[in-house]
Parts: C-alpha cells; structure tokens; sequence
C-alpha cells in the first residue's frame, strides 16, 4: 500500500461567538495517499471549506494533528508551515484569485517564482502545463479575457506547477456552466489517471463526488461511503 501523502488525526475546530462555542468538525480522522481521488460532500455551512483549509495549512484546528508528508504541521513555524504548504500542496478554489496584472504563463509561473526557481525554468514549466491543460494558445492573453472554465484550468496549471504531493479543491466547479464543469473535472480525472496525481475535492455535487472516493461531512463528522 502506498504511503500516505497526508493525513489528519482527531480534528476538532471550534467558533466562539458570543454567549456560545460553535463547533464545526469534531473528531476527523482521513488518510490521503499517493494517487487517491478524494471527493468530500455535505450541506452548505456543514465545515467543508473549514476541513480544507486546515489540511492545506491555512487555518489551525482548535484540537488535533496535521501530518503533510509525515511532518506534523502545526507544530512547525508559520514560515515552515508555508515553506511546507508551497512545496507539496496546489490550491484551486472556487474563485479563482488569478492576479489580473499577469497573463496566463506569469500566473503560473508565479509559485516557482516565488519558491525561488530561475524564471527560466518557471516560464518553461508554466508553458508546458498550459500546454497539457489545453490552453496553449492563451498564454499571454489576461484573466479577463479568458472565459469561467478557462481560468479555472488556469488555476488547476498553477497548483501544479510546484509538482506538489497533493492538489486540494475547493468547490471548483461552483461557478461553472455544466459544460465547463464537466471539462474541468474531465482534466482532473485525466490528470489523476496519467500521472497519478492525487486530489482532494470539496464539493456540494453528489453526483460529481462518484468519480472517486467519497465521503460526507455531516454534524461535524467525516462518514465514509
């Protein structure tokens, strides 16, 4: 069995409002390994996004451990936890937070940029994933000029331009047409088949979630399927 790329051990995560503590995960325990396609469903507001934003080392549990490539997150620094969270995680989100100022291959090319790899080798890295994301002839044209589904393969070339260990989606097709929903989730699908890489989908379409394995998120808890 391959070894686990990240997992999470009794993640509770609470809110305190005033007058009461809201609690939105209570005891989540997932491993992820090399190659899975992990689609997460549940209600609106039932801590999806909140999950994802913990295993990704952008938001601390109240209670509960982090492993990303067997190193516990959140007993490291936050420069550490980013240093960790460049190097082996890519991000797509239901918005899709290109910088506007920057075409295509710069948007890209950014996290390498920003990891500290030549420009060189970061141009000729964005270009190439453009490239396999079919949207080569787009490289210098800007996020406004691109269409919803456009930008969103645009995101999916950014997560993985660093090679991560893990690519965490959150509701990525949120915004979409069924049209362009059902292109972007083809790429990832071809993506996890052709090179193994190894995804961890939020996403309210139950239908969509039978691509891979699923689980629901309900009351606070993480029921496997």
């Amino acid at each position: 069995m391959s070894e686990f790329v990240l997992r999470a051990e009794d993640i509770h995560k609470t809110y305190t409002t005033p007058g009461e503590d809201l609690w939105v995960l209570r005891g989540i325990n997932l491993t992820v390994r090399s190659s899975n396609l992990i689609f997460i469903t549940g209600p609106s507001g039932s801590g999806k996004s909140t999950l994802l934003h913990i295993l990704g080392g952008l938001d601390k549990p109240t209670k509960g451990k982090v492993y990303l490539d067997s190193v516990e997150l959140f007993s490291q620094s936050d420069n550490h936890i980013d240093c960790l969270r460049n190097k082996n995680v890519g991000f797509v989100f239901q918005l899709h937070y290109l910088l506007s100022e920057f075409d295509c291959l710069e948007n890209v090319a950014m996290p390498m940029l920003i990891s500290g790899k030549s420009r060189k080798k970061a141009i000729e890295k964005a270009t190439d994933l453009l490239e396999e994301v079919g949207l080569k002839d787009r490289l210098s044209h800007k996020p406004e000029e691109l269409s919803g589904g456009e930008r969103q393969k645009v995101q999916v070339a950014r997560a993985l331009v660093n090679e991560p260990k893990i690519v965490l989606a959150d509701e990525p097709t949120g915004n979409l047409d069924r049209k362009s929903s059902d292109s972007l989730i083809n790429l990832m699908l071809k993506l996890n088949e052709r090179r193994g890489m190894t995804f961890l989908l939020v996403t309210h379409d139950e239908e969509l979630a039978g691509f891979g394995v699923k689980y629901r998120l309900v009351n606070g808890k993480l029921e496997g399927q």
